[in-house]
């Protein structure tokens, strides 16, 4: 696959790097504190950092794996759209009920709150639990975009890392949270504007997009899937795991992981943060939407041309077809557009590395050095321990990418069963936190822990049951479990938000009451109302689809 890379595409690919550089220096001359490096002293807009969560989701998981999901992928297609559908509603989830709380307490480490509703010991477990996952998602995520600019650069795989990952961490190391959100930003509308061109080149190679539609496979074109409910049926993307499923994954991912929580974070207000919310709902879908078009494009390309399909790289199992993309990128594009598009796939990957490698900064600190610091710290000191503790996550999460290669297939076939292991118990621990009084810190760690196993459990005895229905599988067990436990170990009642027991404030339900008398004036119930409307208008969008133009 190795291609000729002209000094035209190589000259593209250094001015962006170093324009990246040159834009976090600028950025970290405004930081003089960890919360400036850590939530951009909670002055950052509502469209920088919607646009900054959209991009963090853009992975190359997800640009590289949905086309050949649609294209190539038994049983796949545009079926993955209706995974989308959940999360306008999550995001009503998070308006209504988590982000308020958060941004009343102030936080910086999402997890600081489970010490105060439960104990320590609960801040700490899910604080190692996040780091353990994401660092190790991290590098792997290297080691996958390092293969594919091995593959078409040919430079050699540790050059591929340094060339991803140094510049990555050098950034982000200046920048802190505020180079990572505008850099997403620009990473975005470079990744859009590339991919609107890879759809105009296969269009236009296909006769035009009527012709490159009727050629598709007809059945590929399906987006809804109401005939299965994927609980031991065997089919993991029916209509109610990826709705359901779907749901419970994105409001815990967006509302409990450290990873997007601290750039919602940093907004000026609750207002702008549920904007950002907003943003990320309305537009995420468009986007999902255009690199599923990519691979309807490359599919009905690779149907005309079989050359294609003998020229990707082979393993045991047959082609990578993940590499599919940036095969045509290569083989289609111009000199210069080549290079942009090697910017693209860079971009992809930069954008969820940088902000992981900020989010593994700020848990460290806030939730484990900090936490155990005695004295104080200046806030230049502080600053500066920030941007160290940044540079040391990067280069673990660089030096794990070079030996993650023996399980790194397997890894990438399950990343998203991997995180939907967690992601249910996960989300149960704050639950409970939010809206019971009598569950404390050793019960939820006991929920947390059996929802796991019990995931585990149906990954290994239990296939024909759709990973999807994990998220709620494991969050109603761990649910069930702390309830159990609770009710058999008497104790003190301990009101919501983890204050003193002789305390009548209920943090969590004086949070909401503040946030709806504040939003009042801003009419905040309109923001949800359009969600769900969007919601509803997306999925007669797919109803559509799958009844008229199949």
């Amino acid at each position: 696959m190795n291609q000729s890379i002209s000094w035209i595409d190589w000259a593209i690919i250094a001015a962006y790097c170093v324009g990246l550089l040159c834009m976090a220096y600028w950025l970290a001359r405004r930081q003089e504190s960890r919360e400036d490096y850590y939530v951009a002293g909670r002055n950052v807009g509502a469209w920088p950092v919607g646009l900054s969560i959209m991009a963090t989701q853009c992975s190359n998981n997800s640009i590289l794996g949905a086309p050949a999901f649609v294209a190539f992928a038994a049983g796949g297609g545009l079926l993955w759209l209706q995974y989308e559908l959940a999360v306008p509603l999550a995001m009503v989830v998070l308006i209504l009920f988590a982000m308020p709380l958060f941004r009343h307490l102030q936080l910086v480490s999402v997890y600081a709150y489970l010490e105060r509703r439960f104990d320590l010991t609960t801040r700490l477990t899910l604080s190692g639990l996040f780091l353990f996952v994401r660092a190790f998602a991290t590098a792997v995520t290297v080691y996958s975009i390092a293969l594919v600019i091995d593959l078409i650069t040919g430079v050699g795989f540790a050059a591929s890392v340094l060339l991803l990952g140094a510049f990555t961490v050098v950034y982000d190391v200046m920048g802190g949270i505020r180079g990572v959100i505008y850099s997403d930003v620009l990473q975005l509308l470079i990744l859009a504007a590339m991919l609107v061109l890879v759809l105009f080149f296969l269009v236009d190679a296909s006769g035009g997009f009527t012709q490159m539609w009727h050629s598709f496979d007809a059945g590929r074109k399906t987006t809804l899937d109401f005939s299965s409910h994927g609980f031991g049926d065997g089919q993991t993307f029916a209509f109610w795991p990826m709705l359901i499923g779907g749901l419970f994954l994105y409001v815990s991912y967006y509302g409990c992981d450290q990873s997007q929580v601290q750039r919602q974070l940093s907004t000026r207000d609750i207002d702008s943060t549920n904007n950002a919310l907003l943003i990320n709902g309305l537009l995420r879908f468009p986007l999902v939407l255009l690199y599923c078009l990519v691979g309807v494009g490359i599919a009905v390309y690779a149907a005309r041309n079989p050359e294609f399909i003998a020229a990707l790289p082979h393993s045991d199992s047959g082609p990578e077809y993940n590499l599919a993309v940036p095969l045509y990128m290569i083989n289609a594009l111009p000199v210069g557009l080549v290079g942009l598009s090697l910017v693209a796939l860079f971009a992809a990957a930069m954008s969820s590395l940088d902000s992981v490698l900020n989010s593994l900064s700020a848990t460290t600190m806030e939730d484990f050095v900090r936490r155990f610091h005695r004295g104080n710290w200046s806030a230049h000191k502080e600053l500066i321990i920030s941007r160290a503790i940044t540079a040391i996550w990067g280069g673990i999460t660089l030096i794990m990418a070079f030996y993650v290669g023996d399980i790194a297939p397997t890894v990438l076939e399950a990343i998203n069963k991997i995180g939907s292991l967690a992601n249910g118990p996960i989300l149960a621990v704050f639950v409970l936190g939010f809206l019971t009084h009598r569950v404390n810190g050793p019960q939820v760690i006991a929920g947390l822990l059996v929802g796991m196993v019990a995931n585990g459990t149906c990954w290994v005895f239990l296939p024909e049951i759709s990973w999807l229905w994990w998220n709620v599988i494991g969050f109603a067990v761990a649910v069930m479990v702390a309830l159990v436990g609770a009710l058999l170990q008497a104790q003190p009642v301990k009101p919501l938000g983890g204050v003193a027991a002789d305390s009548k404030t209920d943090v969590y339900e004086s949070a909401i009451r503040d946030h709806l008398r504040e939003e009042a004036r801003y009419n905040w119930y309109r923001r949800s109302l359009l969600l769900v409307v969007w919601f509803a208008s997306l999925t007669v969008f797919l109803a559509c689809i799958s009844d008229y133009l199949a």
